[in-house]
């Protein structure tokens, strides 16, 4: 019986391969994964120790403010320079140096562009001799106008020494000259990819920590004989409480997890798409299996009837499957080392040079691979197995093909299976999971999936009959129609690997949609604004710009009302929340729309603050209420509230006086709102405003539309890359359909002759397999659409309290989706299609 079934096996090489190459897809996802993080994971940790290599111990300033919700470069508190001397006195110490580093240096480059950054920090830093850093052309900073910039920023800027360059800081523009570049050692441009601005001491201090004599950390190296953890100690306990002591081993660890983290963030994701490749490749298995097990139904039954038991036969298939699972996994595990490996390169140059550490095939990706590619290829043959058994002897002497089965059970059982996912995602969705959240919306987008596939054969022969009908003109196309519906669990199957993809698309693209569509609405009916100055978020935050434009814009003619919008991270009587500032509060609270609940939100006392009525009712806060307010610099205020106001959807939180944004981290405005007066040109207003705006290169003046489309860029950019990886899905189903149509090709080889010969030429037999792909394909993308517009209105349902309150369908992007669709069925069908106008007529007739 093994004999047979590797024989048999042997025989149907091509249409094996094209089911094994849906598993090596996902197989190369899963173990390119785990290969690209290792790697990357192994590459960081060699640059953090060589980083804090000659670091001890580090003494850094500690603030209440740092924490998940806000951005801990941000809210860092600094070390005073008298520090550094009580450390040199502490018993044990070799020396200490203060340094000066901090994120937000941002260098304008030659195009008069901010030089963009992926994600590695901008450092500005005090220059300090002896460093890593060995300068290659001219000199360090020596007066308060110089700076020296390292190579990568240098190229990515178009700059070079002795020109004029601006750079923006905590403060509004600064122009210096530039007179140095500096690398690294092994020739290194940049250290992870880094954009580093080296300012003299004092004016990094200033510029970058907001004042001078402080530090960012002290660096601190042990005597001879004294250990990291005795020096740490004694440190701590002569500095006391307001400062926190690190050793370099320390530091190191806490830098790998936060990268090992963001990493696993990206290995999930990987990890996600290659869960749904296999998913639909699971689909193209079972047809491929279904299909043979159909065409082989005589040979089954010869040798049930020479003696072969069920189990054998189910042996037999399961074999078959075991054999294509294992040499996929080989594959699939080759490819994905070398994918891992490429990505790691590509990110090291993206990252400024990273030095990667040798690739390097963890257990996981070994183990992810075989058990994947094996579990989802002998999953995915059982049915057809456990189908193949059921073939009774007496099949052997009949030559008519098997009558395709009821679909009661089918479709009960698709109705359970969606009903199950659908209770799944709504308990997800309405947030009383839990902890469990993330995995009960998982398991209910997936139980619906396979509801839905389940219940397709129910609606494959109808549906594929009227689309069947656009092509039924001619006798080719009445053909092709009729075949894509006479066997549905083929047509079903072979569709719902399509939908997936497309129901993925159509469902993350309906949420986009419904949320630009929700805020374009909102600020429709809750502001009253013509311009907004903005910029789009970035790895730094939102960015800033000088507070001289919003004075001169409100001079400009056409001109009603100006309010700028300060922001930043304070604690609230010990509770941390993200609050505004405004240098008109009563314009503010205008433009808005803010209605008082009560006192007065209109304006706002030097010791006052704002609040909206659901943060005053969660702190048990009313007008009168006493609250203190530490903010990420100075002491703390103490502060009454003046005003409560009906919290918007386009609103809230609170708002502190102006004189507050001297303790922000950055006193600048991030927002700038501009109303015009009735009968001015918004055109020429904002003409007007852009030219203001020269000095702040990161920001820009649009109006509502032009602001929308701003803030959603990012997750344009989002839904870009998700549609570029799920192709991988739709490349499988493409696998699928070529697959399907080259099999029932085979099986219907006497019928396509018996055609041939009562008149049909070469060029309509392939039309007809062309109208049959087309169908197929585009019953997938209908279901897909179906499935993925329900999805996405249960999410955009569920969010309705978050502010996304209209549900949007992204009409064009779904008929775009069908066009690609009918394309992907002529794309498919060209094999298939040739193969069947090339059989030979006499051959076909005398098939048995």
């Amino acid at each position: 019986m093994l004999r047979a079934t590797l024989r048999s096996l042997l025989s149907r090489k091509l249409r094996l391969i094209l089911s094994g190459l849906a598993v090596v897809l996902g197989v190369m996802f899963v173990s390119g994964a785990f290969v690209l993080t290792d790697t990357l994971g192994r590459s960081f940790d060699q640059l953090f120790r060589s980083v804090y290599a000659d670091t001890d111990v580090q003494v850094s300033g500690a603030t209440a403010l740092a924490s998940d919700e806000f951005d801990s470069e941000r809210v860092s508190a600094t070390v005073p320079a008298s520090v550094v001397e009580a450390v040199r006195a502490v018993p044990g110490v070799a020396g200490a140096t203060g340094y000066v580093v901090a994120d937000g240096a941002r260098l304008i480059g030659a195009n008069g562009k901010v030089v963009a950054s992926a994600g590695p920090p901008r450092f500005g830093t005090g220059w300090r001799d002896g460093g890593d850093a060995q300068m290659r052309q001219g000199r360090p900073p020596q007066a308060d106008t110089e700076i020296a910039i390292n190579a990568a920023l240098a190229k990515a800027a178009g700059v070079k020494v002795g020109d004029r360059v601006g750079v923006l800081t905590l403060k509004p523009k600064q122009t210096f000259t530039l007179v140095g570049i500096f690398g690294y050692p092994g020739g290194k441009d940049s250290q992870g990819g880094t954009q580093v601005v080296a300012f003299t001491e004092p004016v990094a201090q200033e510029l970058m920590l907001g004042q001078r004599g402080v530090y960012s950390f002290v660096d601190v190296r042990a005597a001879e004989g004294v250990t990291e953890s005795q020096l740490r100690d004694r440190v701590a306990a002569a500095l006391g409480q307001g400062y926190a002591v690190k050793t370099g081993s320390q530091l190191t660890e806490e830098q790998v997890s936060e990268f090992t983290t963001a990493l696993g963030f990206f290995n999930n994701i990987l990890l996600g798409f290659a869960g749904v490749a296999l998913f639909v490749g699971v689909f193209l298995i079972l047809n491929t299996f279904s299909i043979i097990v159909a065409q082989r139904t005589r040979e089954l039954a010869l040798m049930r009837a020479l003696g072969a038991g069920r189990r054998q036969v189910i042996g037999s298939v399961l074999v078959e499957a075991a054999v294509i699972g294992l040499v996929a996994s080989v594959v699939g595990l080759a490819a994905g080392i070398g994918i891992g490996a490429l990505l790691a390169y590509v990110f090291g140059q993206f990252a400024g040079g990273l030095e990667l550490a040798s690739v390097g095939v963890p257990a996981a990706a070994i183990i992810g691979a075989f058990a994947v590619g094996l579990a989802v290829t002998v999953v995915a043959a059982l049915l057809p197995a456990i189908r193949a058994s059921r073939v009774a002897p007496v099949a052997a002497m009949r030559e008519a093909a098997t009558a395709d089965r009821p679909l009661t059970r089918l479709t009960v059982s698709g109705a359970v299976v969606l009903a199950a996912g659908a209770g799944l995602l709504g308990l997800g969705l309405s947030g009383n999971a839990g902890d469990a959240t993330l995995w009960t919306i998982l398991g209910g987008v997936l139980l619906s999936f396979i509801g839905a596939a389940l219940l397709t054969p129910l609606v494959a022969r109808p549906v594929a009959g009227v689309i069947g009908r656009l092509f039924s003109w001619s006798v080719p196309g009445k053909l092709g129609r009729l075949n894509s519906g006479r066997n549905p669990r083929r047509t079903a199957i072979t569709a719902a690997a399509l939908m997936v993809g497309i129901a993925l698309i159509t469902g993350i693209n309906t949420i986009m949609t419904s949320a630009k569509t929700s805020v374009t609405k909102i600020i429709d009916e809750q502001a009253d604004i013509q311009l907004i100055i903005s910029g789009e978020d970035g790895p730094g935050g939102m960015p800033t710009f000088d507070p001289a434009v919003l004075a001169r814009a409100r001079e400009l003619p056409g001109v009603r009302a100006v309010s700028g919008l300060y922001e930043d991270g304070a604690l609230i009587d010990g509770r941390r929340h993200f609050v505004g500032a405004s240098n008109d509060v009563a314009a503010l609270s205008s433009m808005l729309k803010l209605e008082a609940a009560a006192g007065t939100v209109s304006s706002l006392p030097a010791d006052g603050l704002v609040v909206d009525a659901k943060t005053a009712a969660e702190h048990g806060l009313s007008v009168g209420s006493r609250v203190t307010a530490q903010f990420a610099r100075g002491e703390a205020h103490r502060l009454t509230v003046s005003g409560i106001y009906f919290e918007s959807d386009l609103f809230g939180g609170f708002v502190v006086p102006m004189a507050m944004t001297r303790d922000f981290h950055v006193a600048m405005p991030a927002l700038g709102f501009i109303q015009t007066v009735p009968s001015a040109s918004v055109a020429e207003v904002k003409a007007a405003v852009d030219g203001l705006l020269a000095d702040s290169p990161e920001v820009t003046v649009g109006d509502r539309s032009e602001y929308i489309a701003q803030q959603t860029a990012s997750a344009d950019q989002v839904l870009t890359m998700v549609q570029v990886l799920l192709a991988l899905a739709i490349l499988i189903a493409v696998l699928g359909i070529v697959n399907t149509l080259a099999l029932s090709v085979l099986e219907r080889t006497r019928e396509l002759g018996l055609l041939r010969a009562i008149g049909l030429r070469r060029m309509q037999t392939m039309r007809m397999v062309t109208v049959e792909a087309v169908v197929i394909s585009v019953f997938g993308a209908l279901l897909g659409l179906a499935v993925g517009a329900g999805l996405g209105a249960a999410v955009v349902r569920a969010l309705k309290d978050e502010g996304i309150s209209t549900l949007a369908l992204p009409w064009a992007q779904m008929v775009s989706y069908l066009v690609i669709a009918a394309l992907v069925g002529v794309g498919a069908a060209v094999l298939p299609a040739i193969r069947a106008a090339r059989v030979n007529v006499l051959d076909a007739i005398a098939y048995e």
